[in-house]
């Protein structure tokens, strides 16, 4: 790769994260009813993602730590991995609980579940506040359609979609896109070598779920 490309591609993801950023300075500040925010906190647990999951391990604690002023933050994690595998956690208020679960988690080979992922946080969000729902992954495997109506839906409910994606898989951006759009979030590419930048990244949705705005 020439300069010229390292170059440009570095102002595209830059760009990307001030778009990122912008669309969340447009959203409106939460007040969670139960005194603290609550986010869903998926993630793709496919083979593909073994090297992310163990560098997003190392990072989760800042999620909880930056909203501290603003009454804290429960997070519930959900992954999928395997043959039709998905789990959840109970809601956690704690960066050691969380982490914790994620060691439990190992990565292995299977399709994506994002279907699942926005199902279950639908029936979250039915019983009571969600504030958002994240999403980190580098791949789509299912009808786009049915994940956008789904995504709608949790438009209509308040809850938006934060997706972080590993990688530049083009079926995967335009989904992704989206899915984001539709529910009222926005969309953000990441890579390995930006570690630091996913967790302001991350940071700044805690944040706001938690009530603020960064």
């Amino acid at each position: 790769m020439t300069t010229d490309k390292k170059d440009l591609v570095k102002r595209s993801s830059d760009q990307e994260i001030d778009d990122f950023f912008e669309k969340m300075s447009s959203m409106p500040v939460l007040r969670a009813k139960s005194g603290r925010g609550r986010l869903i906190f998926a993630l793709d647990a496919t083979a593909s993602r073994g090297p992310a999951w163990d560098r997003a391990c190392q990072i989760q604690g800042e999620m909880f730590s930056e909203t501290e002023a603003l009454g804290g933050l429960e997070v519930q994690m959900a992954w999928y991995r395997g043959f039709a595998g998905f789990g959840v956690t109970p809601w956690l208020d704690s960066s050691r609980d969380l982490i914790g679960w994620m060691d439990r988690v190992s990565c292995l080979g299977g399709q994506t579940q994002i279907e699942n992922v926005l199902d279950h946080t639908l029936a979250e969000a039915s019983k009571g506040t969600v504030n958002a729902l994240v999403f980190v992954g580098d791949c789509v495997e299912e009808d786009v359609d049915r994940l956008c109506a789904l995504a709608g839906k949790m438009g209509l409910l308040g809850v938006p979609a934060f997706i972080f994606q590993e990688g530049d898989e083009p079926r995967a951006s335009s989904a992704f896109r989206q899915i984001a759009s539709l529910s009222g979030g926005a969309h953000c590419k990441f890579d390995l070598s930006s570690a630091r930048q996913l967790k302001d990244l991350l940071a700044a949705v805690a944040v706001y779920a938690a009530g603020g705005r960064r």
